[in-house]
């Protein structure tokens, strides 16, 4: 099962892919993440310590590996390197674990934009494309509000792409910009989480704005995830309602794939 999750900040996309994580780990499922989002927070919402995330090289930041590679050299940086250097090792190597979950952090290409052919992005997109294409285990990807990362040969075997929104129409124009560029690079199945939900007011208005065969499932509002970010826990450990909500959905996704 490789699963993508997107949306814009602070709608509550890693706390879905947190979540979602611990669930599948429970089953005694072999789980792999991976923060690919540049505001990268995945680890905490998982239950790694403020101190054991600071421990964890992200893969745009390893800069010998992806000299070596690369055949990145000072004299042909940004010339001459390999665009399709090894990366299967690199999961096994790399990825921290805890609570049956294995991390691997993505980091972000500090110059030359996101979208610049050079060796850290290469090397980025040949690691994604690895998780999603080689890997046998769950992966999960906690993507930003777009598909950098993803290229068309990539997203063929992605089985799901989530996108996580809020009630508003800031909230809802973003899906609708994420499922266009979804559908550019061949992503057909489209499915949302409806997150922070307070009122029935608010369900109607997500329900009328989105087609009912995409929207997996709705997330209530919880107080208890805010405080278990401010504190720095997971939620999967504090929030009862939330993680049953988003077993509900783990279902569903279990159903649509043929999961047992």
């Amino acid at each position: 099962m490789k699963i993508a999750v997107s949306g814009k900040g602070g709608v509550g996309k890693t706390t879905f892919a947190a979540v979602l994580a611990r669930l599948y780990a429970a089953e005694g499922r072999t789980v792999l993440c991976a923060d690919a989002d540049p505001d990268a927070n995945l680890g905490l919402a998982l239950g790694f310590t403020e101190e054991e995330i600071d421990d964890i090289v992200p893969v745009a930041q390893m800069n010998e590996l992806i000299a070596e590679r690369t055949g990145t050299t000072k004299e042909n940086y940004g010339k001459f390197f390999k665009i399709n250097p090894k990366v299967d090792d690199i999961p096994d190597r790399f990825a921290a674990e805890k609570n049956g979950v294995k991390l691997l952090v993505m980091g972000t290409v500090e110059s030359g934009g996101s979208g610049c052919v050079c060796p850290e992005n290469v090397m980025l997109k040949r690691v994604i494309s690895n998780l999603v294409i080689a890997r046998d285990e769950v992966v999960i990807l906690d993507m930003e509000a777009g598909l950098e990362h993803l290229g068309r040969g990539t997203a063929d075997f992605v089985d799901m792409f989530v996108v996580v929104i809020e009630p508003g129409a800031r909230s809802v124009q973003t899906y609708k910009k994420i499922k266009r560029l979804a559908f550019d690079i061949g992503v057909r199945n489209i499915n949302v989480v409806a997150n922070k939900v307070r009122s029935d007011e608010d369900e109607a208005y997500l329900r009328e704005r989105i087609p009912s065969e995409e929207l997996l499932g709705v997330i209530h509002y919880n107080a208890e995830v805010i405080d278990a970010d401010r504190l720095g826990i997971s939620p999967y450990e504090t929030s009862a309602d939330t993680v049953r909500e988003i077993r509900e959905i783990k279902q569903r996704i279990d159903s649509m794939k043929g999961e047992n």
